[in-house]
């Protein structure tokens, strides 16, 4: 097992500039689209996460059978995919990958007139995936409380159906930042939709050719608020990120500012500065549950009770997100309880273990990224740190760039 130690022996500078990778949602939407077009789009700056090297070198494949590892948007993504593109092929993923649901997704595809079976356990991953030859419906309703990537996958194989489609979302909506960021793609390459109350309507249309700048990742941003909220003073500036920015993790902006924080953009960065001011609050997570670790062991390093509630998806993530932080939680004397269904109290340590205190990831990159700023306060061993590679590859590198003493353990 590959370990290493975090601790803060070294010199932490006053400033530090950090050029972030670039979102693996944006890149992975845009892929699609660019797959999609029969016209020319240019892509710029792609995210260099595993999960979108993955989607390129499976889209431009020819095998029978298309390993999407532990990819789960390269998952659902492909699925809509193939059943517009198809010929015939396998989609399968690692065992995790495995265990995640699909149901929902294969049950809309097939009522639009794709032909998919289960090759082991039904409602999961791997899949025969035969493509639409007649399309059967123009109008879908879909649960608005599930994972909002199999809504955006069938968005975006909408405006390729020979007659369009119309998504109705049933109660309400998580994640709709996600949808309204494919919604908002797809506008960049020329394809209109109507959203009125909880109903999409694209009609029958293609996408054009145009160029794109994929903006850097506001989900890999959360760290570094993170980092400089648990440190005693520190400043870093982010480049590569936009105040109007698609992704609904810029929502990390104004939680942090309730943790500790100040920020604004500056020309072409994004400033962070910590104000030493907290207060209790109650954040709901619906619309970016990705965030919910970060936030949490910031609440933990600054002993600041939080309430929470739309942590349900994080159940079914790389891990279950929420028994993983209960367990790890612990190990700093902090308690993750749900107090009424939905419903999250973390309370608070009222002194930090002296350490190291050693973090179990779980094959999930967001465990690793999540507690690494914690280290400024508690030295640290992290299992298995090659997880980060999943969305932020160079995560490592920047920690050392920001001052962190890290080594093999």
């Amino acid at each position: 097992m590959n370990k290493i130690s975090i601790n803060t022996s070294a010199a932490i500078p006053a400033a530090s500039t950090i050029n972030l990778s670039a979102s693996k949602s944006e890149s992975n939407r845009a892929l699609i689209i660019q797959a999609l077009s029969d016209e020319k789009i240019n892509l710029n700056n792609l995210s260099d996460a595993r999960d979108t090297q993955t989607m390129m070198r499976l889209l431009a494949s020819k095998d029978k059978t298309w390993d999407v590892l532990d990819a789960g948007t390269t998952m659902r993504f492909l699925t809509a995919y193939l059943a517009l593109t198809g010929k015939d092929q396998t989609i399968t993923g690692s065992e995790r990958m495995q265990q995640r649901p699909i149901k929902l997704l294969v049950d809309a595809l097939r009522e639009l007139g794709a032909s998919i079976d289960y090759l082991k356990n039904d409602g999961y991953p791997p899949l025969k995936v035969s493509k639409i030859t007649q399309q059967k419906t123009d109008s879908l309703k879909i649960q608005g409380n599930i994972s909002s990537q199999y809504i955006s996958a069938l968005l975006m194989i909408a405006p390729m159906l020979p007659n369009g489609l119309t998504i109705e979302l049933v109660g309400d909506v998580f994640s709709r930042p996600y949808i309204e960021m494919t919604l908002g793609l797809m506008q960049q390459f020329g394809v209109k939709n109507e959203w009125k109350e909880n109903t999409i309507a694209i009609a029958p249309q293609k996408y054009t050719a145009n160029s794109y700048t994929i903006e850097s990742d506001w989900s890999g941003a959360s760290y570094w608020l993170s980092m400089v909220s648990l440190s005693k003073s520190s400043k870093v500036n982010l480049t590569g990120l936009r105040e109007n920015s698609y992704q609904g993790d810029i929502r990390i902006r104004e939680i942090m500012h309730g943790l500790g924080l100040t920020t604004r953009f500056s020309g072409e960065e994004f400033l962070i500065e910590k104000k030493n001011s907290v207060s209790p609050m109650v954040i709901d997570f619906k619309t970016c549950p990705d965030l919910a670790q970060t936030v949490m062991v910031v609440a933990t390093g600054l002993k600041s009770p939080i309430s929470m509630t739309g942590l349900e998806s994080l159940r079914i993530k790389e891990t279950d997100r929420l028994a993983a932080m209960q367990t790890e939680l612990a190990k700093f004397g902090a308690t993750l309880v749900e107090e009424t269904p939905g419903f999250w109290e973390l309370e608070p340590p009222t002194e930090l273990p002296e350490g190291p205190v050693t973090i179990s990831t779980y094959e999930d990159h967001r465990m690793a990224m999540a507690f690494a700023p914690l280290a400024q306060k508690v030295p640290l061993i992290i299992e298995e740190p090659e997880v980060v590679n999943k969305s932020y590859p160079g995560f490592w590198e920047d920690c050392k760039k920001y001052g962190l003493d890290i080594k093999e353990a």
